[in-house]
């Protein structure tokens, strides 16, 4: 169809250009009539221009001859004159109709040629306008760029000048010296809230200026003049204002508490000395340093003068040992009966009167109180008061209180330097030295001086444990300045405390049994002195624990038994000697179980001793009236464990012996046994368990002797009808176990 449609348009357009002279010739009254002004200009659709070239027919027809379709219709034989006619006439009628509408639609064609004239006239206007337009947006574009370039050049000058701006103004600020601070320097007291403030500002703008003269700014030459003098009237008026605080300490009764808080609100004031003046606070430091010193030394003096006449007029000498005869040092040595211990009811052959003020040597009493919480940290004593009360105090108690002021002054102390003179670590202790070291040094003389004649080693102790608590508690208020302070008094307590403790061991170690006097077998006094001195070193120690006490304790510990050995040697009888055994080393144990724990060392060792010598001493109790029995009983044992109880039949009389004296005696022997051991130990308690023990002891004995009977070679002993019935026996011996 479309190679059809293809040939039809070439044979139409020769067709055309065949008959173009004809359709003129018919044609012509149309085209140049009297109705129409000028021809109708057609333009490209006028297809009988002469300007329509066939060239490319030929072309047409060959790309259609090689067609499918028309080389189909070639080989069928379709008559191409006959259908070139026929299409000839189609297009013929096609041009024919189409001339008549374009002459009926001709005055709708000027009107159109005439309207797109019309167009084309104003559409060259609006070129013309618009080319005007665009070549006047060229120029504004270029005044916009021009424009812009501008902006951004004055933002910058405008950045730059706010820059300058602000640093001029921050430098000029801090030149700018306002007359507010200039009235305030010069009028204002030093106290008012205004000069302090005013003083800051001062203090801010003489650091501009430093600055700023250091980087060469020309004007700090126009306000170096103003900002000196006042700089010089601020530090006039503040030298004064500190020294006469500083001066303030100086008066007799005064509380320099208070002149130190007042300085550390104005703390700001030595600051500014430290940073405009330092010659002036060098010099006020150096005044601060001589006065603090001088009134410190002169308060400790005074006060510690004062607390020593308050000390218990008694104190132990150099002959007050342990191991020292009881002879004229009577009423110091021996500390007042225990009356908790059980056997206090009791007198003692060695008991000693104590003194009115109850500060023995070598008994603990409530002097361990000054190490408890509430008492370390109580307030300090006041001398004139305990004067007037007649009160006297032992020598830890006076320690007590003077450190507690030594330690609460320093710590106040150390924390104000820091504060008001703003230094810390080294140089602060440097410091804090410069003010004290004339009233530490003063102190550490008395303690040496006292000590060397100090012969009351649980004072010494106590001293030492005080220190050590002191030393825990500036450790918690963050304070070093004591630290080497303290290491300096535990290096003079320790020694002593020592010298003491070897004086002590030597005069046990050295004590005379036989030059002691008459002996009796209850508690001597050297040993019951050991008691109450080891029970109050332990007890004191177990709250912060020392193996250098623990070492010295155990080399008394050891002189001490060698001496009740020694002394109980001197008896005749071992009975005696057991007796006084068993009676120190009850007393030692029961005074030492009142302060020490159950699993001291020194507690384990009296426990062993007690329980070896009081198992010794009941069989020497039964063996008087119970030896025979004995004897028998632990040899026909020995026979049956040796499988020869055959031999066991030729001593028949002996045991009817043993079964009838038991039976006819055992009363009146446990009745004698008992007022025996009543007797000799003065702790009813502990002869009421040796009662037990040797009852106990006695029924076991007559239960074995039961067994050895039950054997067939005495099975048949008339005797064994006189048996004590066993359960009977221990009826009876119950009623003889006294009850206290």
């Amino acid at each position: 169809m479309a190679a059809a449609a293809t040939m039809a348009a070439a044979a139409r357009e020769l067709v055309l250009r065949a008959g173009a002279s004809d359709v003129e010739e018919e044609e012509g009254p149309l085209g140049g009539g009297p109705g129409l002004q000028e021809p109708l200009q057609l333009g490209e659709l006028d297809i009988t221009s002469d300007e329509f070239i066939l060239d490319e027919v030929d072309v047409h027809i060959q790309a259609n001859l090689e067609d499918e379709l028309v080389k189909e219709a070639l080989k069928t034989g379709v008559d191409l004159r006959h259908y070139s006619k026929q299409v000839e006439l189609e297009l013929q009628q096609i041009e024919q109709k189409s001339i008549r509408d374009y002459i009926q639609e001709s005055e709708n064609i000027a009107s159109l040629h005439n309207q797109i004239t019309a167009c084309d006239a104003v559409l060259e206007r609006m070129e013309q306008m618009l080319g005007a337009f665009q070549s006047d947006l060229s120029s504004i574009s270029s005044e916009i760029r021009t424009l812009q370039e501008q902006s951004g050049a004055m933002n910058i000058r405008l950045r730059n000048r706010q820059a300058v701006r602000g640093k001029l103004g921050e430098l000029v600020d801090g030149l700018v010296v306002p007359s507010a601070l200039v009235t305030a320097i010069l009028e204002a007291p030093v106290t008012e809230p205004r000069f302090l403030e005013q003083l800051q500002e001062l203090d801010a703008k003489a650091a501009a200026v430093r600055e700023q003269e250091a980087r060469g700014t020309a004007a700090c030459a126009d306000v170096r003049g103003v900002l000196d003098r006042l700089r010089i009237k601020a530090v006039t008026k503040i030298r004064e204002f500190i020294l006469q605080k500083i001066y303030s300490f100086r008066k007799p009764m005064t509380n320099y508490q208070i002149p130190q808080t007042a300085l550390l609100k104005y703390r700001f004031f030595y600051q500014f000395l430290l940073g405009n003046e330092r010659a002036t606070a060098k010099e006020i430091r150096d005044e601060y340093v001589e006065t603090l010193s001088k009134m410190y030394l002169s308060y400790y003096r005074s006060y510690l003068g004062r607390l020593m006449k308050v000390q218990y007029e008694e104190v132990a000498e150099k002959d007050d040992l342990m191991g020292v005869e009881d002879t004229a040092k009577k009423d110091i040595l021996e500390p007042p009966r225990r009356c908790c211990l059980p056997f206090s009811r009791l007198p003692e052959a060695h008991s000693q009167p104590s003194l009115r003020s109850r500060n023995t040597i070598f008994t603990l009493g409530t002097r361990g109180s000054v190490i408890s919480p509430t008492e370390l940290e109580a307030p300090i004593l006041v001398p004139h008061t305990a004067q007037r009360g007649e009160q006297r105090y032992p020598f830890e108690a006076l320690f007590r209180s003077q450190h507690y002021a030594l330690l609460d002054n320093s710590c106040r102390e150390y924390l104000f330097i820091c504060e008001f003179f703003v230094v810390s670590g080294p140089a602060a202790l440097d410091l804090f030295h410069a003010v004290m070291h004339r009233t530490l040094t003063m102190t550490l003389k008395h303690l040496e001086s006292y000590l060397t004649d100090c012969y009351d080693a649980i004072a010494v102790f106590l001293c030492i444990h005080i220190v050590l608590r002191f030393r825990n508690i500036a450790a918690k208020r963050d304070v070093p300045a004591l630290d080497r302070y303290w290491e300096q008094v535990l290096a003079l307590l320790w020694p002593r405390f020592e010298l003491i403790l070897e004086m002590n061991v030597q005069s046990v170690r050295s004590t005379d049994p036989q030059r002691l006097g008459g002996l009796d077998t209850r508690p001597h006094y050297i040993t019951r002195r050991y008691a109450e001195f080891s029970s109050a070193l332990v007890s004191i120690n177990q709250t912060i624990p020392s193996e250098r006490t623990l070492h010295l304790l155990g080399q008394l510990q050891v002189e001490v038994e060698n001496f009740v050995l020694r002394v109980a040697a001197e008896f005749s009888s071992r009975k005696e000697q057991l007796v006084f055994l068993i009676n120190n080393y009850d007393m030692m144990l029961g005074v030492l179980m009142e302060r020490a724990a159950d699993d001291s060392k020194e507690v384990e060792s009296f426990q062993q001793l007690l329980n070896a010598r009081t198992q010794e001493f009941i069989e020497e109790l039964l063996s008087p009236p119970f030896g025979g029995l004995v004897a028998f009983v632990k040899e026909a044992e020995a026979l049956i464990e040796r499988g020869q109880a055959e031999r066991l039949r030729g001593e028949e009389a002996r045991v009817t012996q043993l079964i009838r004296g038991f039976g006819s005696s055992w009363k009146s022997s446990v009745e004698s046994l008992s007022q025996d051991v009543m007797r000799s130990f003065t702790n009813f308690r502990n002869g009421t368990s040796i009662i037990q023990g040797a009852l106990t002891q006695l029924i076991q004995l007559y239960h074995r002797f039961h067994r050895v009977l039950s054997q067939p070679q005495l099975r048949a002993l008339p005797a064994r009808a006189e048996l004590i019935n066993i359960h009977h026996l221990m009826v009876e011996l119950k009623k003889h176990k006294p009850n206290f």
